[in-house]
C-alpha cells in the first residue's frame, strides 16, 4: 500500500456505533436494559428464530443489540464495557437508585486503568480524583460485564483540537463548573473582574476537553 493510500484511508470516519451483547433470555435483558434508564431505539422479531433488540446508553453515540440468532457468542461473554461518566459517585448512586447491584467506586493500586478481575482495586474514588482513573462495575443479568469509569480532562490526542463535543447535558454541565472555579481562580490573579468570562470559559472548555495546556 502506497503512502498517499494510507493517508487517505486514515481520513475516513469510521464510528463505533453498535456493540452486540450475548444474552440468553431476551425478554430479561430487555427488561435490564429499560429499567437503566437506556432508550429503547428498535425491536425486530422476523421470525421464532431471529429476535433484535436496540438499546442506547444516555449520553452515547454507541448503542447495545442483543436477541436471538444475531451472535453465536456465549451469553455473558462480553466483558469490559465502560460507560464514560463524568462524575462516578453520582452514576453510581443513580444505578443503585434503579435496583442495579453496583461495586462500591474503586481506583488500582498501581496506576491509572486497573487491573483484571479484582486484582489491586483499592476502595473510593483515586484520592488526586484524576481523570480516567476511577471506576465502579456492574452485570447483567447473564454476567455481561460493564464498568462505569470517570473523565473529566481528556488525554491529548482523544479529542481532534478542532472540535469540541458533549454527548449530555450534564456532561457539558460539570465542564462549566470546571471553567468557573478555574476561572475565579484567574480573577484573583489579575485582581479583578473579568468582563471577558464568556470568552474565557469558552477556551477553557474546549484546551481541557482537547488535552491541551489551560488558560492562566
Amino acid at each position: 500500500m502506497t503512502e498517499n493510500k494510507i493517508n487517505r484511508a486514515s481520513r475516513v470516519d469510521m464510528g463505533l456505533e453498535v456493540v452486540v451483547i450475548p444474552v440468553s433470555d431476551v425478554g430479561r435483558a430487555k427488561r435490564f436494559y429499560g429499567d437503566l434508564g437506556w432508550r429503547f431505539d428498535a425491536e425486530f422479531a422476523s421470525s421464532d428464530e431471529f429476535h433484535l433488540v436496540q438499546f442506547t446508553p444516555p449520553g452515547s453515540p454507541c448503542s447495545i443489540i442483543f436477541g436471538r440468532g444475531i451472535t453465536s457468542a456465549v451469553p455473558g461473554s462480553a466483558q469490559g464495557l465502560y460507560l464514560i461518566v463524568s462524575d462516578i459517585e453520582a452514576a453510581r448512586a443513580e444505578l443503585v437508585d434503579r435496583g442495579v447491584e453496583v461495586s462500591e467506586v474503586f481506583h488500582d493500586v498501581g496506576g491509572v486503568f486497573h487491573h483484571a478481575g479484582r486484582e489491586g482495586r483499592l476502595n473510593g474514588p483515586d484520592p488526586q480524583r484524576r481523570s480516567y482513573a476511577s471506576f465502579a462495575s456492574f452485570s447483567d443479568p447473564d454476567g455481561n460485564g460493564w464498568f462505569l469509569q470517570e473523565v473529566t480532562v481528556r488525554l491529548p490526542g482523544r479529542v481532534d483540537s478542532d472540535h469540541t463535543t458533549f454527548t449530555s447535558s450534564s456532561e457539558l454541565a460539570s465542564a462549566l463548573r470546571r471553567a468557573e472555579v478555574a476561572h475565579g481562580e484567574h480573577e484573583k490573579r489579575i485582581g479583578q473582574r473579568d468582563a471577558d468570562w464568556p470568552n474565557w470559559y469558552a477556551e477553557y472548555i474546549v484546551r481541557e476537553q482537547a488535552g491541551k495546556p489551560l488558560p492562566s
